[in-house]
């Protein structure tokens, strides 16, 4: 035994994955499987902050057509709409959730109610936690360049002050 696993031992402290297990356990018992509504409000979601590979945003359309090209069969707007109405009878088949998930630039909120309920945890792939990395690395980059703009505007203005 190692010595970080003796010492975890020694005071029977659980590991993150234990923590995992056991609350995933606990909301399966105690929830409903009945998912429908908490799929389309997720599917919903995942469209609303679908981006492309630039991180800009993208439209439900821009979806439907690069599912389109990703499954070889045609995915149009009416549709995605249907599959997130909680009026409309209409679910996303499930093979279509790879495409769904690359289409919306890695949103995993759909994938993550199913993992849920079904007792499993999902972990990004590493190419999916690279492409978060850049993307945090981004936006830090573009917040480093406002309040560089901001410190300049407020030495000018204290400068036009005195």
């Amino acid at each position: 035994m190692t010595k970080q696993k003796k010492q975890l031992s020694q005071y029977n402290q659980p590991t993150l994955f234990d923590f995992i297990r056991e609350s995933t356990k606990n909301h399966i018992a105690n929830s409903s499987l009945s998912i429908e509504k908490e799929f389309k409000a997720a599917l919903s979601d995942d469209l609303r902050h679908a981006h492309d590979e630039y991180g800009r945003e993208i439209s439900r359309a821009q979806i439907a057509a690069r599912m389109t090209d990703y499954l070889g069969e045609e995915i149009t707007l009416s549709t995605l709409n249907n599959w997130t109405a909680t009026s409309h009878p209409h679910n996303m088949p499930a093979n279509y959730l790879p495409a769904f998930v690359k289409a919306t630039g890695g949103q995993r909120r759909a994938i993550e109610v199913l993992s849920r309920h079904s007792g499993l945890f999902m972990l990004p792939g590493p190419e999916a936690l690279r492409a978060e990395i850049q993307q945090i690395n981004e936006e830090l980059q573009r917040l480093k360049i406002e309040r560089q703009k901001r410190l300049l505007f407020l030495k000018e203005i204290e400068k036009a002050g005195r």
